[in-house]
């Protein structure tokens, strides 16, 4: 994999951004289910928790890939 002006290789800057992203925006769904519970709808405020536990998913699921690739000596000089 080639690695970009950073250091890391674009699929290892990918998964970071996806896991920052996903963690971010769990953080904000928490204000968005206090909103939508205080505002009466529990079925939005449902529907919020649902896209925090799948954004929740996908960090998890970046950071397991994340682990791989530090194993790799493909992922470029910040990895290792």
């Amino acid at each position: 994999m080639a690695t970009g002006e950073t250091g890391f290789d674009d699929v290892s800057f990918d998964l970071i951004s996806l896991q920052y992203h996903s963690l971010k925006a769990g953080h904000d769904y928490g204000q968005y289910v206090r909103d939508a519970r205080n505002a009466g709808r529990d079925d939005i405020a449902d529907f919020f928790e649902q896209v925090m536990s799948e954004d929740s998913e996908r960090a998890a699921r970046c950071h397991a890939f994340l682990g791989e690739l530090t194993k790799s000596s493909e992922s470029g000089p910040a990895m290792s």
